[in-house]
Order: structure tokens, then sequence, then C-alpha cells
């Protein structure tokens, strides 16, 4: 069992539910820095949490400082969890080629809050090679850094990149 402190760098103010208060969010400061992958048994692991998950940046940035698996502890709500939950993790492993492991709480907090649940893990490629239903469960996959490097060979994506053309992208839209 590996554990991680991990200090999010997005924070998160939730817009579609305008009444609903979180007390966890009150306490949540965004981190001024990146943290660096953390070296564990199973791969270098970048640490994310629910809604760092937007930002492609922060994931292209861990994978290009070395991450191989991406981790995403997340509460995704009923709103946003069946829109938005699997294609942000999808579209994560594949633009980073990283795997991506994803806990999600599941069930009813309270009258106001339910979470989606349905944890996974997704494949450098894009497949999602684990999941769990919305409710408790248990989904194992295996972590094959061959298979990472493999793809990473054979789709050097980091190589191609055009920095020149899009330069930095985490500016605000205006």
């Amino acid at each position: 069992m590996l554990g991680f402190i991990t200090r999010p760098p997005h924070r998160f103010l939730s817009l579609l539910c305008p009444g609903l208060r979180i007390p966890q969010l009150s306490v949540l400061c965004a981190q001024p820095s990146l943290e660096s992958p953390v070296s564990t048994p199973a791969g270098k692991i970048g640490l994310a949490v629910c809604y760092d998950m937007r930002f492609p940046e922060l994931s292209l940035a861990l994978a290009q400082a070395g991450a191989e698996i991406l981790t995403y502890p997340s509460a995704f709500g009923s709103i946003t969890g069946p829109a938005h939950w699997e294609v942000l993790l999808r579209a994560r492993a594949i633009e980073t080629q990283c795997y991506v492991v994803a806990a999600a709480q599941c069930g009813r907090h309270h009258e106001k809050r339910a979470s989606y649940g349905h944890s996974m893990v997704v494949d450098p490629w894009g497949t999602v090679v684990a999941r769990c239903s919305e409710g408790p469960g248990l989904c194992l996959a295996r972590i094959d850094l061959n298979y990472l490097r493999q793809l990473r060979r054979h789709l050097p994506v980091f190589q191609h990149r055009r920095p020149d053309l899009y330069g930095n992208l985490g500016h605000p839209l205006s």
C-alpha cells in the first residue's frame, strides 16, 4: 500500500451547484508549484486530484517530468460524472501516454451531494483496462511499463510537440 499527500495545484469552486458547501474546499488552497513524480515499485507516479484532470497542461507537465502513471482520486458529482469522468481520464492517458489510475468516491453523502463512482484504470492507448460500477468495489489492472515504453517509441508525440507554434497554453481566456 502506497500513501501520499498531495497538494492540488487547482482550487475547485463549484459553479454547477451554487448552494453547495463542501467544508474541505474552504481549507484547500492552490499549490504554488508542481510536485515531481514519485518513484515507486509500480513506476513513477504523478500526483493530482479530481478537478486537476480538467487541465491537460498539468498532465503533460507531469509526463514531461517523468511520470508513467497519473493518479486522480476524485469525487465527481452526479452531473459532471456521467458527462465528463471517463472521457477526461481517457484523454489524459492518450495525450500523456501514461497509465491513469482514478479512484472515485461513490454514493450519497447527504441530501444535496452524491458522488458518481466508477473508479477506473486507463492504459496509455486510452483503453479502460479496469473499472468499477457506481457502487463500492475493487478493480485491478496490470501496469505494463514495457508496453508504455514501446508505445512512446512507436508514437513519439513528445518529440513532435511544437511549442514554437502554440507556446504556453495555460493562460485564461479573455
